[in-house]
């Protein structure tokens, strides 16, 4: 990417801004190069390579919120932004809680998210990684017969915020990951399977792992039948224990519980769900794909302890949202891009590990079933927190995998799920931005023949 000093652009956004006699401004700015690498059959299908840079402007004026962005980085275009800021705050509604953060009183936290050989690998290196995860894959298991997808992808970036406050924050990073979506055949039958890695090092993705995790979930499946409805202890495997993890983030956002669309409001310091759960977001955390030292207003990041042992902790805040509260922003104000203000949403959101090794959960299971994979998360309702989805999975016998098992369906709320959570493993796998262990439920009805 050329070199741009967003730090200079911030401050003369800022300037443009009290010279036209602004009550308060921010400016936004991020650079992103993004690569992504797909290759089937051991040949390279597509490869794209997207440069984006752009700055969002949110101006305050008596209370009322102006805001533009634009990928135009002159002099011209930046007062043109200013201007037309300061045009749509006059026609807003006045909110006395449109606020912007001031100077933090501490330093942003150092976290190393910048890994100088994710850019500088050079591309040929990182196809023949794509091709190592595809051939690795195929020599797993005979039955592997059709590569739907292997890829690599990766992301370098730059983010900025300054504000009329004293706020200014600036800094680096980059990920890296790996796929690889697969098909075994066996019989007539095929069955799909996945693996993906996310990583902060070029040098941590692991294609052997990669590989194996998406085989082994193909082959696994093959055969699979359905069983009849009955209820049975269930265990959620980390990558669908994270989906049902995602439904209750919402549940979490002090958005919601101002907008009267959480089951959790008013209810600080009660048990909410099983004291083997603990619940934690963490915009610091080592290794995170979305720590951050700051959020997208140049609040601090943190961690936030939201559900400790079961007993329900507080909620995730922006600086509009603390306002309306007189709180203090728990540094969850996440911007989609340099084209989104500001919202409440989540980091490194995940569920603590338990105590308990898989192997050793597992064999608390006379009889049961482990899911696998979960459809029609969507369609879940993240305010009541019904779902109705269909599963698949594993019977479970005696603590050991058994036969593969589909066509079946779960149904329940989110919150009673959770409460008859039973066993949580240690184990915990992150998935992107969301986290879990193994969890074991009580008992669940699954809906068959």
């Amino acid at each position: 990417m050329a070199e741009i000093d967003l730090k200079k652009i911030g401050y003369k956004v800022l300037h443009i801004a009290s010279s036209l006699g602004a009550s308060s401004a921010e400016v936004f700015l991020s650079r992103s190069r993004d690569l992504s690498i797909e290759v089937s059959n051991r040949q390279l299908e597509t490869m794209k390579l997207a440069e984006e840079q752009g700055l969002g402007i949110r101006i305050f004026q008596n209370n009322r919120l102006g805001f533009v962005y634009s990928s135009d980085f002159t002099d011209s275009a930046l007062d043109q932004m200013v201007h037309q800021a300061i045009a749509n705050a006059k026609s807003t509604a006045e909110d006395k809680f449109n606020l912007l953060p001031p100077k933090p009183n501490e330093t942003y936290p150092e976290l190393d998210l910048f890994d100088e050989e994710i850019p500088r690998v050079p591309v040929e290196e990182k196809i023949a990684l794509a091709q190592e995860i595809e051939n690795r894959a195929r020599q797993y298991d005979p039955r592997i017969k059709i590569t739907e997808r292997c890829a690599y992808s990766d992301s370098s970036y730059e983010v900025a915020v300054f504000n009329s406050l004293g706020v200014a924050g600036e800094y680096q990073g980059a990920y890296c990951g790996a796929s690889a979506f697969l098909v075994a055949e066996e019989q007539g039958d095929s069955q799909t399977g996945f693996g993906f890695q996310y990583k902060l090092k070029y040098r941590e993705l692991d294609p052997e792992f990669i590989a194996k995790e998406a085989a082994q979930k193909a082959v696994r499946m093959l055969g699979a039948k359905g069983i009849d409805t009955k209820n049975m202890t269930t265990v959620f495997d980390p990558y669908v224990a994270t989906n049902f993890l995602g439904l209750l983030a919402q549940s979490l956002s002090a958005d919601s519980v101002q907008k009267g669309k959480s089951r959790l409001a008013g209810r600080i310091n009660e048990q909410v769900v099983s004291p083997l759960i603990s619940i934690v977001d963490d915009g610091t955390k080592t290794g995170g794909i979305m720590s951050s030292p700051f959020d997208g207003e140049g609040v601090p990041c943190r961690k936030n302890v939201l559900i400790n042992q079961g007993i329900l902790t507080g909620f995730l805040y922006n600086t509009y949202t603390a306002a309306k509260e007189g709180k203090q922003s728990t540094g969850n104000g996440v911007r989609g891009s340099y084209k989104s203000t500001p919202e409440v949403g989540t980091t490194n959101f995940y569920i603590e590990n338990g105590n308990l090794p898989r192997d050793q959960l597992l064999k608390q299971v006379t009889s049961g079933i482990y899911i696998t994979d979960v459809l029609g998360m969507h369609t879940a309702n993240p305010i009541s927190g019904d779902f109705s989805l269909g599963a698949a999975g594993l019977l479970l016998e005696n603590g050991e995998f058994g036969r593969p098992v589909r066509g079946i369906a779960i149904a329940g709320n989110i919150f009673d799920l959770f409460n008859a959570i039973d066993a949580v493993g240690s184990d915990l796998t992150f998935f992107v931005g969301k986290g879990s262990p193994t969890l074991k439920i009580r008992e669940m009805t699954v809906s068959g023949n």
